[in-house]
C-alpha cells in the first residue's frame, strides 16, 4: 500500500522585507498568494491526496485581515483536503490567527487546522499525526511527546507532521525547541510513523539516513542565505519505500555575487551586461559586494548602471566597503573647468587623497560635479 501527498510549509504570508519598495512588496505579497494556487494545481496535476502544511502559513498571528482574507481566497482553488499546522511564527495560542473571526468564518471545509497530537484519518489507512506550536517559545519541541504517545501504525501508513531546527542542522541543539533527529528515526524504525514531514527550513533539506525525514522548504525564496527554496515535495509513501521528487513553485529569487572585482571601465561594462541579462528583473532581488579601484569617470558611470538596475529589480544592494574611487587626470580631461569650479576640483582632490572622514564626501561632491559637467558639455 502506498500513497501521494504534497508536502510544503513556511509560507510566511503576511511576511514584509525592508529592502523593498512599495511596489516590489506587493509583487511578493501576491507571489505568496499565486503559490497557494500554484500548489493547487501541482496537487491535482499529480494526483496527491492532500497537502499539508507543516508550520508558519502566516508570519505571524498579528497579520492583518486583508492577509487571511486572500489567503483563505486562495485556499478555495485547491481541488485536494488542506492540512495546516500552527508552527513558532503562527502558533495556536490565545492570539493566533487559526482562531481569529474571519478564519472561522471564512475558511473553506476542505482545509483544516491540526489543532493537537491525536492521529487524524485522512484516508482508509491513512493518517496524518502533527504536532502543532501552542506557544512560541515551548519547553520542548512538541514533535518529541507526539511521537512518544504513538502507538505501532499497524495496518496504517501514518505521516508525522511537524515544525523547527534539527538537533544536526543547528549548533545551539540544547535549545528549546528543537527536534531531535534520533528520536524520529527511532520512531520510524518502531513502525510508529513511516514519514516526518518538516517545516521552518526554508530550503529542501533531507535529515537522518532513513530517507523519511524531510523539510519541504518555503514555495517563496525570502532571503539570501536560502540554498534550495522554492519548491514543495511530492512524496509517495509506502511500508516499504519512500519517493521524493521537488516541483519547482517560486517566482522570486535572491542572488548574492560575494565578489566583484571592478578595476577598469570594461569591468564596469561586464557588470552592466550580467545585469542586463538576469531574467525576471521585477522578482529579482540582487547583492553585490564591490571590490576594486576606479576613477571617478568609472565609478559614476558605475553608479548610472545602479541607479538605472534598481529602477527595474525587485531590490538591489551595491555594497562599496571594499571599491576605493580615486579620481585621475583623465576624469578631468576636456572639461575646462578654471576659475572657482578649477580650484574646487583642486580642493576636492587634496581631500580624497588625504582620506580621513571627509574624504567619502569629497569623493562623493567631485563625482557629482563631473556628472553635471558633462551632462551641460
Amino acid at each position: 500500500m502506498s500513497f501521494r501527498f504534497l508536502h510544503t510549509s513556511d509560507w510566511q504570508l503576511g511576511m514584509t522585507r525592508h529592502f523593498l519598495s512599495e511596489g516590489a512588496q506587493e509583487r511578493f505579497n501576491q507571489a505568496r498568494f499565486d503559490a497557494i494556487r500554484a500548489l493547487g494545481r501541482i496537487a491535482a496535476e499529480e494526483h496527491c491526496h492532500f497537502v499539508l502544511v507543516c508550520g508558519d502559513a502566516f508570519e505571524s498571528n498579528q497579520v492583518d485581515r486583508r492577509t487571511v482574507a486572500r489567503a483563505l481566497e486562495s485556499l478555495k482553488d485547491v481541488p485536494v483536503p488542506v492540512y495546516l499546522l500552527p508552527g513558532n511564527h503562527d502558533p495556536l495560542n490565545a492570539a493566533s490567527v487559526y482562531r481569529s473571526s474571519i478564519l472561522l468564518e471564512r475558511k473553506p471545509d476542505h482545509v483544516h487546522v491540526i489543532e493537537n497530537a491525536n492521529p487524524i484519518q485522512v484516508a482508509d489507512g491513512i493518517e496524518i499525526v502533527g504536532a502543532p506550536w501552542m506557544s512560541k517559545r515551548p519547553a520542548a519541541n512538541p514533535i518529541g511527546e507526539a511521537l512518544n504517545a504513538l502507538p505501532p501504525a499497524d495496518g496504517v501508513i501514518r505521516i508525522c507532521a511537524g515544525h523547527g531546527a534539527a538537533d544536526v542542522l543547528t549548533p545551539d541543539s540544547d535549545a528549546p525547541g528543537i527536534i531531535e533527529v534520533a528520536a524520529m528515526e527511532c520512531a520510524i524504525n518502531e513502525g510508529k510513523v513511516h514519514f516526518v514531514a518538516l517545516g521552518d527550513r526554508h530550503s529542501v533539506t533531507r535529515v537522518g539516513t532513513s530517507e523519511r525525514i524531510w523539510y519541504s522548504g518555503t514555495p517563496e525564496s525570502t532571503d539570501f542565505a536560502e540554498t534550495n527554496s522554492g519548491f514543495a515535495l511530492i512524496v509517495d509513501v509506502g511500508d516499504e519505500q519512500v519517493a521524493i521528487k521537488e516541483v519547482k513553485v517560486g517566482q522570486w529569487r535572491f542572488i548574492e555575487r560575494t565578489r566583484v572585482d571592478l578595476n577598469t571601465g570594461d569591468d564596469v561594462e561586464m557588470l552592466r551586461q550580467w545585469l542586463e541579462k538576469v531574467e525576471n528583473k521585477e522578482r529579482t532581488v540582487i547583492r553585490l559586494h564591490l571590490v576594486g579601484s576606479l576613477s571617478l569617470s568609472s565609478h559614476g558611470l558605475l553608479r548610472s548602471h545602479l541607479d538605472a538596475a534598481e529602477d527595474v529589480f525587485g531590490a538591489l544592494e551595491a555594497r562599496e566597503d571594499d571599491l576605493v574611487v580615486m579620481p585621475d587626470d583623465s576624469d578631468f580631461a576636456d572639461l575646462g573647468f578654471s576659475g572657482f569650479a578649477g580650484q574646487t576640483t583642486e580642493r576636492l582632490r587634496s581631500k580624497i587623497a588625504e582620506g580621513g572622514d571627509e574624504a567619502a564626501a569629497a569623493r562623493h561632491a567631485l563625482t557629482l560635479l563631473l556628472r553635471l559637467a558633462r551632462r551641460t558639455a
